[in-house]
């Protein structure tokens, strides 16, 4: 038997931007998908799914094992995704097939390999960010041409909440019709202000990372605007201008249109203010700290 979980991810800056080659910023989460492999004494492959209604599970392990099947018992638990019953939208798929090439391999050398395999799992779409955070964990700089990672320290004095909107959302489907689209004077725009954003984070300073954001939201929103994305959907859009008007900053975390947003300050009280004071935009906070660990071999 071999055990091997991976930790979710938060995307906070660089989103959509990262697939057309600037830097984004994604920090682990300690909600970590688990996958647990061993033997199966009548040689068929035998699958359950915690966390999951097991439609799609055989995609993930023909992404990671092939078209031919192992002999295994293949436990794969999500359950740590989800909240009332629907998912959070914090990276359970790239968790997942990362913690399985684990597993199946009992290794921890995966990168390249849980790239491959969620890439072929997706279609061909996504950046890899999220599996570069399953597999490295803490906080990172991320580049898809070169899949290159930066570990970056979480900056003093600087507090988060992330809200859930209790809305699904598919990051897929944003991407696909992103891609049938032209490119907008605001692709480019983007591309510059999460650079900007991208040399905040790894300044590593509360104050500069804050005032950056500022720009940083207008810009988005306009890419938003004009690819119809609907990035700022399912209550984002109403929570982002409360906290300008707090001096905080919010925005939705990656692909937007619902999951989950981060709220960011100076202030971890003004942080639980707001979230009180809004409570009716919030379906729920998502509990959740910085995991500094990503892809580990867990105890049988």
């Amino acid at each position: 038997m071999t055990i091997a979980s991976a930790p979710g991810k938060i995307v906070l800056s660089g989103e959509y931007a990262v697939l057309f080659g600037a830097p984004a910023i994604c920090m682990a989460v300690n909600r970590r998908a688990v996958a647990n492999v061993s033997a199966s004494p009548d040689g068929g492959c035998h699958v359950t799914t915690p966390g999951f209604s097991g439609e799609g599970s055989f995609a993930v392990i023909n992404a990671v094992c092939g078209s031919e099947r192992p002999a295994s018992n293949i436990d794969l638990d999500t359950r740590a995704f989800s909240m009332d019953g629907r998912k959070v939208g914090i990276g359970s798929s790239a968790a997942l097939t990362v913690a399985l090439v684990a597993a199946s391999n009992n290794s921890i050398d995966v990168y390249a390999a849980a790239l491959n395999a969620h890439t072929t799992l997706q279609g061909g779409a996504g950046s890899g960010i999220d599996v570069a955070a399953a597999v490295h964990g803490g906080l990172i700089r991320y580049e898809m041409s070169s899949r290159n990672v930066r570990t970056l320290r979480w900056p003093d004095g600087l507090h988060r909440r992330v809200l859930w909107t209790g809305v699904p959302a598919s990051t897929g489907a944003k991407l696909r019709k992103l891609a049938e689209q032209n490119a907008r004077p605001s692709r480019a725009a983007l591309g510059l202000v999460a650079a900007q954003m991208a040399d905040a984070w790894v300044s590593g300073g509360a104050e500069k990372i804050l005032s950056e954001y500022v720009s940083y939201v207008d810009v988005l929103r306009q890419f938003s605007v004009d690819h119809d994305l609907g990035i700022f959907d399912a209550g984002h859009d109403e929570l982002t201008d409360a906290a300008m008007v707090s001096n905080l900053v919010y925005k939705p975390a990656g692909a937007g249109g619902g999951d989950i947003g981060i709220l960011l300050g100076q202030n971890a009280l003004e942080l639980d203010d707001f979230v009180a004071e809004h409570a009716d935009r919030v379906h729920g906070i998502v509990s959740c700290e910085l995991d500094p660990d990503g892809v580990r071999l867990e105890p049988a």
